[in-house]
């Protein structure tokens, strides 16, 4: 199934207790399609400026991703820059300058209008509205968002949670959406308000997936050496969309496959800073640390 992610193009500064990087390939989009990549065809749907440099270009091009409808407008591009301590689980913002991305507006072009699969990134609600309406029949719908939304934005992204299956959020966005502190109670809330299936991102503590009267929780996967969090939630979430394009199925048993594929992605993307780890990934690494995620979480009643 073809698969269409709206989001971001960034650059990124991070700074980490274990290095530090400039003006690195970053955000959401980029993370999704670099993840996803690795199991269908990607096409995204972003905005750069005209400082964005060609070897950022053709390395996506290299993982196969259509960039029809990536604008390149005169401007600089979208930049970020956080610092994280050593509990990586929370980055510190410094500095936010938003650039050609503050007057984004997505335009589909033709070649992506029939994606069967669309991912709507975190951007503004609105924005992922109207991406829907020019989109023309798509199968199956994901979308993310965060706390700015949820609180300056909380209409319409109720609108647009109407028009979704899937739902990807953190723990802390959870229970701010549903205004509940348990998170069973509050994806109960959020499901009654569109998406029949909720994925809650816990970081460090893995995901939790509400699928009706099933739940499904899957760690994180333990590694020795993390470097970088950063995209780490957009690359489980490429992972997770990526591998339901390619297996044609949404059923429970093909959502929990794509969450450990998912997870398997994201802990390769902590291993470095950017999408370094990402960029010389191989498909024989990922099917190996797929089944070490199955021993990881296997064990016998008796």
């Amino acid at each position: 199934m073809s698969l269409l992610v709206v989001g971001s193009v960034a650059f990124d500064s991070v700074k980490t207790p274990f290095g530090a990087v400039e003006d690195a390939l970053g955000g959401s989009a980029t993370f999704f399609s670099a993840s996803a990549s690795y199991f269908t065809k990607v096409n995204l749907v972003a905005v750069i400026g005209s400082d964005f440099p060609e070897e950022h270009l053709s390395f996506l091009k290299s993982k196969g991703i259509n960039l029809d409808g990536l604008q390149k407008v005169e401007g600089k591009t979208f930049r970020w820059k956080g610092e994280y301590g050593f509990s990586l689980n929370e980055a510190k913002t410094l500095d936010t300058q938003l650039n050609v991305f503050q007057t984004f507006k997505p335009v589909i072009p033709p070649s992506c209008r029939d994606a069967e699969i669309v991912f709507l990134a975190n951007i503004d609600p609105d924005l992922q509205y109207d991406v829907l309406e020019q989109v023309r029949r798509p199968k199956w719908v994901a979308c993310d968002t965060m706390n700015y939304w949820i609180s300056g934005k909380k209409d319409s992204l109720l609108r647009i949670l109407k028009k979704v299956n899937l739902l990807m959020i953190n723990d802390g966005e959870a229970r701010q959406l549903a205004n509940e502190p348990n998170l069973v109670h509050a994806a109960k809330i959020i499901r009654a308000m569109g998406p029949e299936i909720l994925i809650i991102k816990r970081g460090e503590y893995g995901a939790l997936m509400f699928n009706g009267k099933t739940v499904f929780a899957v760690p994180a996967f333990p590694l020795e050496k993390i470097y970088d969090p950063t995209g780490a939630g957009d690359t489980f979430a490429g992972g997770v969309m990526g591998y339901l394009s390619k297996s044609k199925s949404f059923d429970d048993r093909d959502l929990r496959r794509a969450i450990i594929y998912g997870s398997v992605m994201a802990s390769f993307n902590v291993e470095s800073f950017s999408l370094d780890r990402i960029r010389h990934l191989t498909h024989d690494e990922i099917e190996a640390r797929s089944r070490a995620f199955k021993e990881l979480t296997h064990f016998e009643l008796s």
